[in-house]
């Protein structure tokens, strides 16, 4: 038996689905006054009729999968509600006024031509009811509107099917471009819901604690003697990006502050040579976004292994970089002060 693979596009949602040849049913186009592409090509490795739902439109019962170019309207929904597969070539999510109907095991988006694969499977056996379904011919109406994979019945070049296919294709070229809009907002909106304002939650529990705890000024007022030396920045640099310590550091920048008005008052005092800033601000800033990097991987949609070494990968890496930001900083410092 003649099966096609469908699998979403890069940017699309939706299992794997698979569709099989049935000759009681049809392929339904919904993408305008032609057919599109994949219902054609559709048709043609399934060996199935193809009908335009904008010339007539079959009975439910007899439509295999549906193919439509929905930007995010009830047309997105229609179908899934049905449980009738629905196959979109746009990169649509689950959106629209039928959007609780919209599940990856009936709808997939994103679908073009290369999406489409023929694979072979072993024929079913069908029962007595089901013999006399597949031999149940399509209803008049249906047949006159069933348009071949093989034979396009339309007329070709004439100047109102120019001016159609003109038409369309712009009114599919501004959809398209809508479509990109209305999902990149949405998009963000949900980013924003599921991991911004979560992790603005979990900084603000955080640096209360900090603050409230004091571990950030006992800390700071424990390296602040360090302050006055490039070996002593070198420790801090050192302290600041350990592992286990620098993401309880970096909520609040409460080592930063504490040393940098240090420093400042320092330098401003004469105690400690101007050379001491630059090499100063990268040591006691080693820790800077040591938190943010569990969150950080997540919005970029990073896998759950990508995440567990990715951490921890660079927690460790700011130790070595740190030492060789001060030693930078304390070279580059020379001539900006006379």
């Amino acid at each position: 038996m003649k099966t096609v693979l469908i699998k979403k596009g890069h940017s699309g949602i939706g299992d794997d689905m698979y569709l099989s040849r049935d000759t009681s049913k049809v392929i339904l186009s919904l993408t305008g006054k032609s057919i599109d592409p994949i219902a054609k090509k559709l048709g043609e490795m399934l060996e199935m009729p193809v009908v335009n739902g904008f010339d007539a439109m079959p009975d439910d019962k007899k439509i295999l999968c549906v193919v439509i170019n929905c930007g995010g309207s009830l047309r997105c929904g229609i179908y899934p509600q049905k449980r009738i597969k629905t196959i979109n070539i746009l990169p649509t999510g689950a959106m629209g006024p039928l959007a609780k109907y919209i599940t990856e095991d009936i709808y997939i988006s994103d679908v073009s031509s290369e999406s489409l694969s023929l694979i072979e499977t072993l024929n079913q056996p069908v029962n007595a009811h089901e013999e006399v379904n597949l031999a149940e011919p399509l209803p008049a109406g249906d047949a006159s509107a069933v348009v071949s994979h093989q034979v396009d019945t339309k007329p070709r070049g004439s100047a109102t099917n120019t001016a159609l296919e003109l038409m369309t294709r712009f009114a599919t070229s501004i959809g398209n471009f809508v479509s990109l809009l209305y999902t990149s907002a949405r998009e963000s909106v949900e980013l924003c819901i599921k991991n911004v304002i979560p992790f603005m939650a979990f900084i603000s529990v955080l640096i209360a604690l900090v603050q409230e705890t004091a571990i950030g000024q006992w800390t700071g007022n424990a390296l602040s003697p360090l302050a006055g030396s490039l070996t002593g920045l070198f420790v801090i640099a050192i302290i600041c990006g350990l592992p286990f310590i620098s993401p309880i550091l970096a909520p609040g920048a409460a080592i930063a502050q504490v040393v940098g008005v240090l420093v400042g008052t320092l330098i401003g005092s004469g105690v400690v040579s101007p050379l001491m800033a630059l090499p100063a601000l990268f040591a006691i800033n080693v820790q800077v976004g040591a938190d943010f990097i569990p969150v950080g991987l997540s919005m970029q949609e990073a896998k759950e292994k990508t995440i567990r070494l990715g951490v921890p990968a660079f927690l460790l890496s700011r130790m070595i970089t740190a030492p060789l930001a001060v030693a930078i900083g304390y070279l580059f410092s020379f001539g900006l002060f006379n």
